[in-house]
């Protein structure tokens, strides 16, 4: 799939992390401002589901259980509209579950004041279920070398690629190292500007702040299908 081969490309790479990773950061903060709750991972809420489960508090357990499942049926979504979009049209297959998450962020921005008070929960798992969608996207279009949503991964595989510049001295590992460090620092730097942002934005206009992260995926799409139907005219018009 030549689309695919072109999306794993390392300047494409920074392009998607700067821009998805910039958006997981806005939706961290907002989200967690909104419902106090971490709306962009799993991994706290897996232990206060086990904390809640032995107290026993089942029901609190239950809706942590819920974050959790919403993350994991973001990812099977998106993934399975990816794959099923690369059997008939490759240029297609990330703009459906961006577009679906833009949708979700879109809702919340517009009414989900409304559900603050009464039903938080539900706008916890529809963050959890759109960051699900995000990362699952970029981690499988980019052959697993990006992931956007949390930073403990990233965090882990830049200590690692750090060491391994002691250590590595041939030209092309330096700079495969080097390359690869460069885009987990883009992440992380999005992930905290976006957090930043967000949290501003939020202070000012609540949940409507989530408008502004959907109008930057809207933008993002736009600009990535402007730039695939400029490489295909220039291509056309070069072997014509």
């Amino acid at each position: 799939m030549d689309y695919i081969v072109c999306l794993i490309g390392i300047s494409h790479n920074l392009k998607i992390a700067s821009l998805l990773s910039f958006v997981a950061g806005f939706v961290n903060v907002a989200g967690f401002f909104a419902v106090q709750r971490l709306t962009t991972n799993v991994t706290g809420h897996f232990a206060f589901f086990v904390d809640e489960i032995f107290k026993p508090n089942f029901w609190q357990g239950f809706v942590y259980f819920l974050y959790i499942f919403f993350f994991f049926l973001g990812s099977f979504v998106s993934n399975f509209i990816i794959e099923f979009i690369s059997r008939k049209d490759d240029r297609f297959i990330f703009m459906v579950p961006v577009t679906i998450e833009c949708m979700i962020l879109f809702i919340l921005g517009i009414w989900g004041h409304a559900f603050i008070s009464n039903s938080p929960n539900l706008i916890a798992c529809s963050l959890l279920f759109s960051m699900g969608l995000q990362n699952s996207m970029v981690t499988t279009i980019s052959n697993a070398s990006v992931r956007t949503t949390h930073l403990t991964g990233l965090f882990t595989d830049l200590g690692i690629e750090l060491s391994q510049l002691f250590f590595y001295k041939a030209e092309e590992q330096k700079l495969k190292l080097l390359s690869s460090i460069k885009l987990r620092l883009t992440i992380i730097s999005f992930f905290f500007i976006g957090g930043i942002i967000g949290g501003v934005l939020y202070t000012q206009f609540a949940l409507q702040a989530l408008i502004f992260a959907a109008i930057i995926l809207v933008l993002g799409l736009l600009y990535d299908n402007l730039k695939f139907n400029l490489i295909v005219f220039r291509r056309k018009r070069k072997n014509s």
